[in-house]
């Protein structure tokens, strides 16, 4: 293309990944101004957020040396002086400015010492008469100072665009979209809406682009993930569970500790309905901080062990993965207390598991007489063979790896039926994108008797009244957690913190009248069981950490949950974080301790703690707040890199264009229906990331 050759692509490259033609259209602008009207010094004030002024370049001079040399700039109109100022590139600049030239300055403006001020503007030659007759709303687009150094500034961008644009036409842009959905929701064609959005006619043509190419985005990241959902369900096949057998009936009517609630009662319904249908289930159970979900669990592995392989001659097995060896051992104590006086054989297997009771539990697995396996991931190591492996469980699903959850593919004929459990509520929104190849359940509501954990925000000046409100939990009889927060810049400041902490609340509460554990990520792995085994076993009352104990730790005696500097976490951990409370009969407390001074930030965050329990409202928060992030750290194929749609903003668009694809594959689930022509062309032709051609 004119203008770049390879120097200029190879930086169009690395700064702003344009490689392609296809990139280079999709580097939508950020804003548009109306470069025919041009402001006058004067009127700029601080409630101007960007400023487009022309005037003449009065004076130039490089100050200062090393880090704190800049170039500072003085243009003139016939109101008054702007001052430009450049930081970086400031070689090329000084080159480029020449006293006396008139120039046009974009950029946004601030005031030093009451002076109006634009750091690292884009500037050019002003010729008035050229600025006559232009569009009146041009695009911005994002820049950097290193492609600034090659000559590509923001108005380049546009330069290309507007040039890519002109070769281009409705044929290289087809329409990839059903005529029923364009009339249905009034879309622009597709070709306009790549006009418009870079060289749009009005504000109105501007908005009406950007709906129709969020709506591109959404609708092809849902039809992405339903095929991929739809492939599986008819070709994994799985083993059939035709029946509830007497291990489910016995427990449900006679050992069932309490009622189930009817989220309960919904997703083992839903599981049911899985299990049954001879295809293999993958099923991501998302039930907020005890909601009961190992329960749901429990009574699926049953419902597996009432099943028999007349193939392999045994019933059929199933294994439990949790990330941390102290919660594999819990879910085992609580699993095998549950099941006491049902003929059930259950066992644990950990990477501190001794030899000789490994070799029983790998022999058990292996002649099929062990029907339950409880782990870490020394479940998937190859030494462990099952006879008949028909369903596993993997709590805290984003604590392992795809290539990990794999191995337990393995472990038969056909793949067993997969549940993937989380505490981490993900919102409706995020899940319809980020989990739209899985089936999804929710389980939002907690068993009764569950008392609502009360939260209170505390600063510094309340440390005493803090400390005394533990001591008197303890006296009791209860415990407590004080957690303090891991920066991950600095592991040695980590660990200074924490012992001054540590040093400080042992000041609080002297032994021998009072015992602490704490763990932090320095300690070996076999001094952090025992530390937190002795918490666990009630032999200390204080548990001093970091955020290790986020998840996997149950101790229904723990009534207190002490945040220290509160302001640092997000909402999803103080949420984790206060779910290890508030899970034994007794009332429990939350208290978020922060320094006496908080940003606004951080109070919206403490504020909604203080407001609610419910996990799925603090979840909505955050994404709103935080936006999505990575979501897991495992699921990055890309549909999540939305250019223009936010899973957050344009909720409507989404539930539209997922309500469009489920009616479209409902009826055409191989888009080999005539109506559905251009989205298979679409979809195909999406594979080629070079279309048109690479830009140099």
């Amino acid at each position: 293309m004119n203008g770049i050759n390879q120097q200029r692509g190879e930086a169009l490259r690395k700064e702003l990944n344009i490689s392609t033609f296809q990139n280079l259209l999709e580097l939508f602008p950020f804003r548009h101004i109306d470069k025919t009207k041009v402001d006058k010094i004067a009127t700029l004030s601080p409630s101007v957020e960007y400023a487009y002024v022309a005037g003449r370049l009065m004076s130039k001079e490089i100050i200062g040396e090393n880090r704190s040399r800049r170039l500072v700039a003085k243009i003139k109109d016939d109101t008054g002086i702007l001052e430009l100022v450049w930081f970086r590139g400031i070689n090329w600049v000084d080159k480029f400015l020449q006293l006396g030239q008139a120039y046009l300055i974009f950029g946004r403006l601030t005031f030093f010492m009451n002076q109006p001020q634009v750091a690292h503007p884009e500037i050019e030659i002003y010729n008035p008469q050229n600025a006559k007759g232009k569009s009146s709303w041009e695009p911005v687009y994002p820049g950097t100072e290193k492609l600034k150094a090659k000559g590509i500034t923001g108005s380049n961008l546009g330069k290309f665009t507007q040039a890519l644009l002109q070769q281009l036409s409705a044929k290289d842009i087809p329409e990839n979209l059903p005529d029923s959905i364009l009339e249905k929701y009034k879309l622009m064609p597709r070709y306009t809406a790549y006009q418009q959005i870079h060289f749009p006619q009005s504000l109105q043509h501007y908005q009406m682009a950007v709906r129709r190419l969020k709506f591109d985005e959404l609708f092809f990241a849902q039809i992405r993930v339903q095929l991929i959902k739809l492939e599986r369900h008819r070709f994994s096949k799985g083993y059939p569970f035709t029946k509830l057998g007497d291990l489910f009936n016995d427990f449900y009517n006679n050992h069932l500790p309490f009622s189930l609630t009817n989220a309960q009662k919904n997703v083992i319904k839903e599981i049911r309905k899985d299990v049954g249908t001879g295809r293999q289930m993958n099923r991501l159970l998302q039930g907020d901080v005890g909601s009961g979900k190992t329960i749901v669990a429990l009574l699926s592995m049953l419902m597996a062990a009432d099943n028999f392989s007349e193939e392999k001659q045994a019933p059929f097995q199933s294994v439990l993965m949790a990330p941390t060896e102290i919660l594999a051992r819990q879910h085992y104590e609580n699993i095998k207390e549950l099941l006491e006086g049902l003929p059930v054989e259950i066992a644990l297997l950990t990477g501190s598991t001794k030899i000789k009771i490994r070799r029983q539990v790998l022999e058990k697995a292996a002649d099929g007489s062990l029907h339950i396996l409880i782990g870490t991931h020394a479940v998937i190591e190859e030494k462990v063979q099952f006879k008949n492996l028909g369903f596993a469980v993997v709590d805290e699903q984003h604590k392992f790896g795809v290539a990990q959850r794999a191995k337990l593919w393995k472990k038969n004929d056909l793949p067993p039926h997969i549940l993937v459990m989380t505490a981490t509520p993900i919102p409706r929104t995020l899940a319809l994108t980020a989990y739209g190849d899985l089936d999804y359940s929710v389980m939002d509501e907690l068993p009764p008797g569950r008392k609502p954990i009360e939260t209170v925000h505390r600063n510094e000046r309340h440390r005493p009244q803090v400390m005394d409100f533990i001591r008197g939990q303890i006296e009791e009889g209860r415990q407590a957690y004080i957690i303090y927060p891991l920066i991950e810049e600095s592991s040695v400041l980590d660990y200074e913190n924490l012992m001054k902490g540590y040093e400080e609340v042992k000041s609080f509460f002297p032994e021998p009248l009072f015992y602490i554990s704490m763990v932090h990520g320095k300690l070996p792995a076999d001094q952090k069981e025992t530390n937190m085994n002795r918490f666990v076993r009630n032999n200390t009352q204080i548990m001093v950490s970091t955020t290790v104990i986020e998840v996997g730790v149950n101790v229904p005696n723990a009534s207190v949950m002490v945040i220290e500097s509160a302001e640092k976490f997000g909402l999803s951990q103080l949420h984790q974080l206060r779910g290890r409370v508030g899970r034994g009969a007794e009332k429990s407390y939350c208290i978020l301790l922060t320094g006496n001074k908080v940003s606004n930030d951080a109070k919206e965050r403490l504020q909604i703690m203080v407001a609610t329990n419910d996990g799925f409202k603090i979840a909505e928060k955050d994404l709103e707040i935080r936006g999505p992030g990575d979501i897991d750290g495992t699921r990055q194929s890309g549909e999540m890199l939305f250019k223009l749609a936010s899973i957050v903003n344009d909720k409507p668009i989404l539930e539209v264009a997922k309500l469009e694809v489920e009616k479209i594959l409902e009826v055409d689930p191989d888009i080999t229906l005539p109506e559905n022509e251009r989205i298979k062309i679409f979809l195909h032709t999406a594979q080629t990331k070079t279309k048109w051609g690479k830009i140099a």
